[in-house]
């Protein structure tokens, strides 16, 4: 057979039932549109040509046969323009391809850009960007799709060219070892290989990574205790601190009925600053800090000063309004803070960012965030700063604060 250019082999062949039918049509009305010829390989029309071959239209092989020219055209880049963008408009506007057709076409041409498979190309080198909007896919997708390409078994490849793999699922399987990927292929071909045995297959290993990541999880979390426990001076895994934030209200003469310092002392933030509770946490730690939407700049300050670095926050939804300056209050902020090597919670077990609870007495926090601590946390040795109630398997501290519970 006349040989394919390599811009033409970044688009899939047409196999199957859909090229039997193109081969009927072209052996019952002919072929209607010349095989284009770039450097003696068939630069768009290779579909068009093995279907002329399978009617009996066409006869060439390794060149053009005399007696077949009608059907073949030559493209000449002076006359005809850039011989890549050719081929991707003719294939875009000709063909409905799938999400993931484009970025391993995508993920292919960057691949090209750089010499490989074939560094007889005329493609100066087009970055991952560039492909992605070529082809109208988006740039992480071409990420993952280069991954299957250069990690990949050849069957797996196949596999997401034929449709019956996605390419985030290819691109799971081909950052394991070779032989791991072929015990996947055997899983697989013991179910068939079909798409739906891809995907069955695919569903098992992702829930075992996740039972896998869940107990390493646990694990880290239960030694660290271990560790942080065994300590000759108490160090906390865990710190929930609700410090008494000074608020300035907008008149101090009618509106100190509603400011903390009516309902209990409050500490400037230099003071807050101050404590020493960066001594009391262990070196892998984490922070769950109070805050106010207005005093969120006071808070991080005080968090780095303590030690930890800031990582996200949740949000606890009021079931009534408070008041404020610019919009009136109906939410605080927890922010999360870590040092050292804390484990993140495992996958599957976050909580939503945003939890509603109602408000009870002034500044009092919703149990349901001590009780996501303890979830996130059930080993680490835990402390509450500014408590108003003890908590088994807690210390505490404050002004309010009781015994701790046994």
């Amino acid at each position: 057979m006349l040989p394919f250019h390599p811009f033409a082999n970044l688009f899939p062949l047409i196999e199957g039932s859909a090229f039997d039918e193109l081969a009927a049509d072209v052996a019952e009305r002919g072929l209607r549109e010349p095989v284009v010829l770039l450097d003696g390989q068939i630069l768009d029309g290779r579909n068009r040509y093995r279907a002329s071959r399978a009617a009996g239209l066409i006869n060439s092989e390794d060149s053009v046969d005399p007696a077949d020219a009608r059907h073949f055209v030559r493209f000449i880049p002076a006359v005809d323009g850039d011989p890549l963008g050719y081929v991707i408009s003719k294939n875009m506007h000709r063909r409905q391809l799938t999400d993931d057709q484009r970025r391993m076409i995508a993920a292919r041409l960057v691949t090209m850009s750089k010499g490989r498979p074939d560094a007889n190309t005329a493609n100066g080198g087009i970055s991952r960007q560039q492909a992605a909007e070529q082809l109208s896919a988006d740039e992480a997708g071409v990420e993952r799709a280069r991954t299957v390409i250069n990690r990949a078994v050849p069957e797996i490849v196949a596999a997401v060219d034929d449709r019956k793999m996605s390419v985030r699922a290819a691109a799971e399987i081909a950052t394991l070892p070779v032989p791991e990927q072929k015990a996947v292929l055997a899983r697989i071909a013991a179910h068939g290989e079909t798409a739906q045995a891809f995907r069955a297959v695919i569903k098992d290993l992702r829930d075992e990574k996740t039972a896998e990541k869940k107990a390493r999880r646990a694990g880290r979390e239960a030694d660290l205790a271990v560790k942080q426990r065994a300590l000759p001076d108490r160090r906390y895994g865990v710190i929930y601190a609700d410090p008494e934030w000074p608020f300035e209200p907008y008149s101090r003469e009618t509106g100190m009925d509603r400011a903390p310092d009516n309902h209990y002392p409050t500490s400037s933030v230099n003071d807050i600053v101050l404590r020493p509770v960066g001594n009391i946490a262990a070196k892998d730690s984490v922070i769950f800090l109070w805050a106010t939407a207005a005093g969120v700049k006071a808070a991080l300050r005080v968090m780095e000063h303590w030690g930890f670095t800031y990582k996200t926050h949740f949000i606890w939804l009021k079931d009534r309004t408070g008041t404020g300056y610019w919009n009136r209050n109906k939410h605080e902020l927890l922010l999360v803070g870590t040092r050292g090597d804390i484990p993140a919670p495992a996958m599957g077990e976050q909580w939503p960012s945003v939890i509603e609870a109602p408000v009870g007495a002034h500044s009092a926090k919703p149990e349901i965030f001590a009780e996501l601590i303890e979830a996130y946390y059930p080993n680490l040795p835990k402390i509450e700063l500014n408590a108003r109630r003890a908590r088994p398997g807690w210390d505490v501290w404050g002004l309010e604060a009781p015994e701790a519970a046994a």
